[in-house]
């Protein structure tokens, strides 16, 4: 049993200004902002507290209520670790409220500090232990953060080595996109790339779909064109190193993406349907053409 947590913080007033942090969590512009300039995300439940540390990134500071604290307490001492200042706010429920602007009912939030992104090229070479990635998912502008964490989840049970997601893509590491992932964004290694889907003129560097070729990979556009090949053909003969390519919630992928990518893949349906939701489409596409033993 770890010991009790110590050495906390009684918070009584919502507007205390040591909790900047976890003001006003459902302005939803506001964080958008916010959290990626101030360098921070939240973590909300011990679960997902669990996996964030567990990839390595630290707390800058825990929030919850008294009957949390033993549940908590290991969380808390291996955080402290690292940093034997990190300060564990304590708050009655209805102040919790008042402070994040939701009913906290999910253990604890811990706000974290935002890792550096990684090198597209660096990230995809470091993937299955320095032998390279073999299968990579690209979400090119989905702007649903309940969208991107449920995509996230799904290569993390589908094995995907890495996501890349274009920059207007949502953050995976929103709450909300952190919650529903229920924390497999720290799972999964993921990175934006830019210059995507192909570099600007007079650009001297590879654009995203040119940089992937460079990286070994063939590109699939998940498309329906009519010229689009049905996913069980090429799941039937899967090259080595294989990036799927998922477009938008409303409009899919966009037209110079398809042209510019190596192949166009369709998921055959039944029953009139044309298109399903891009982290269901996401989760088959995976499975389809996930690498034997992943």
């Amino acid at each position: 049993m770890p010991e009790p947590v110590a050495s906390t913080t009684l918070v009584t007033d919502p507007r205390d200004p040591r909790l900047v942090d976890y003001t006003d969590l459902t302005d939803v512009a506001l964080r958008r902002v916010r959290e990626p300039a101030e360098g921070l995300y939240m973590a909300e439940s011990s679960t997902v507290i669990r996996r964030a540390l567990a990839a390595g990134h630290r707390p800058r500071s825990f929030l919850m209520a008294e009957k949390w604290l033993d549940s908590m307490a290991d969380v808390v001492a291996e955080a402290r670790q690292a940093d034997p200042d990190v300060p564990v706010f304590v708050a009655d429920e209805p102040v919790l409220e008042q402070i994040t602007g939701f009913h906290l009912h999910r253990g604890a939030l811990a706000a974290m500090h935002r890792p550096e992104l990684p090198d597209v090229a660096d990230l995809l070479r470091a993937a299955r232990d320095g032998a390279g990635a073999r299968r990579v998912v690209v979400l090119e502008d989905v702007v649903d953060h309940t969208n991107i964490g449920a995509a996230m989840r799904a290569c993390a049970a589908m094995g995907v080595d890495a996501v890349l997601l274009t920059p207007r893509s949502a953050d995976p590491l929103y709450r909300r996109a952190v919650r529903v992932s229920m924390g497999t964004v720290f799972q999964v290694p993921w990175t934006r790339i830019h210059d995507w889907p192909r570099a600007a003129p007079g650009t001297d560097r590879a654009g995203g779909v040119d940089l992937l070729r460079d990286l070994g990979f063939q590109v699939a556009a998940l498309a329906l064109e009519d010229d689009s090949v049905s996913l069980g053909d090429v799941a039937a003969d899967p090259p080595e190193r294989l990036a799927l390519v998922f477009g938008t919630e409303g409009d899919g992928l966009k037209p110079k993406t398809i042209a510019t990518c190596d192949v166009t893949v369709k998921i055959p349906m039944a029953g009139g349907v044309d298109s399903l939701n891009v982290a269901s489409a996401v989760a088959v596409a995976a499975w389809a053409v996930r690498v034997p033993g992943s």
